[in-house]
C-alpha cells in the first residue's frame, strides 16, 4: 500500500495531512464554485463539483488511492448486483426518519419550514414548473451531479478519508459522519437558508450513517439520493412542491 492510500484497518494515530486534504478539496469546491457563479449562478454548483471531483481524481492517483476504496466496490455477479435493491430500501429508510426527525423535532421547539419556496429555490428552480425541457436537463444534472457526484465526494471520499486519517482515535467515525455532513449541510445553505441547511444536513448524517453501516458501499445511496430529487422535480415541474 503506498503512502496516503486508505487504510482497510485505521492506525493508532491521526494522520493530520490527510485531514488537511479533506480541508483543501472542501475549499477547492466552495470556493471554484464562487468562480463558476460569476459564469452561471444556476449551474455553479453542479460544474464546480465536477470540477473538484476530476482534480480529486487525478490527485488520488498520485497516492495511489482509486474510487474502489470510497464505495464503488465490485459487484461480481447479479446476485451482489440485486441486493442494491433491499439495501437502498434500508437507506430510504434512513433517510425517512432523518427527515421526519427534523420536521417533527423541528415543531416542537418552533423551528418550523417557512410558507413557500425560499427565494435561492425558486431562482435556482422556479423555470422547471410546467417547462419539460428544463426538466429533463434538471433530472440529467440530478442523477450525474447529485445524485453520483455529491456521494462520491461527501461521502464517499470524505467520510473515508476522514474516518482513515483519524484512526483508532476515540470517536473517529462519529466526527467521519458529522463533519462531512455539517460541509453537505452549509454546501446548500447559500440557496435554501437555515430550514435547508439543517435538512440537509440530516440528511447527510443518516446518508453517512448508512455508508459505514453497508461497509462503505455506495451504490445504494447514489440510487436513494437520484430518487429523491427526481421525484422533488416532478413535483416542482407539477407545480405541487
Amino acid at each position: 500500500m503506498s503512502e496516503g492510500a486508505v487504510s482497510t484497518t485505521g492506525s493508532e494515530r491521526a494522520n493530520w495531512w490527510i485531514i488537511l486534504e479533506v480541508v483543501a478539496f472542501a475549499a477547492l469546491a466552495f470556493g471554484s464554485r464562487l468562480v463558476f457563479a460569476e459564469i452561471t449562478w444556476k449551474f455553479s454548483g453542479p460544474i464546480s463539483l465536477l470540477f473538484t471531483l476530476i482534480v480529486l481524481t487525478l490527485y488520488l492517483r498520485t497516492k495511489g488511492v482509486g474510487w474502489r476504496d470510497m464505495g464503488f466496490v465490485r459487484l461480481p455477479d447479479w446476485k451482489s448486483r440485486l441486493l442494491v435493491l433491499p439495501k437502498a430500501g434500508f437507506i430510504f429508510l434512513l433517510f425517512i426518519g432523518g427527515v421526519a426527525l427534523v420536521v417533527l423535532g423541528g415543531e416542537q421547539i418552533g423551528f418550523v419550514k417557512p410558507e413557500g419556496l425560499p427565494e435561492g429555490v425558486e431562482a435556482r428552480w422556479g423555470d422547471v414548473e410546467g417547462n419539460l425541457p428544463m426538466l429533463l436537463l434538471w433530472l440529467a444534472v440530478v442523477w450525474t451531479s447529485a445524485a453520483l457526484g455529491e456521494e462520491m465526494f461527501f461521502r464517499g471520499y470524505m467520510v473515508t478519508r476522514i474516518q482513515d486519517g483519524l484512526g483508532r482515535l476515540r470517536g473517529a467515525s462519529v466526527l467521519a459522519v458529522l463533519l462531512p455532513a455539517l460541509i453537505f449541510g452549509f454546501a446548500h445553505f447559500y440557496y435554501q437558508g437555515l430550514f435547508g441547511f439543517v435538512m440537509t444536513g440530516m440528511i447527510g448524517l443518516v446518508l453517512g450513517l448508512g455508508f459505514l453501516i453497508l461497509r462503505r458501499n455506495i451504490y445504494p445511496l447514489v440510487l436513494v439520493h437520484g430518487m429523491v430529487d427526481t421525484i422533488s422535480f416532478i413535483a416542482v415541474y407539477r407545480g405541487e412542491a
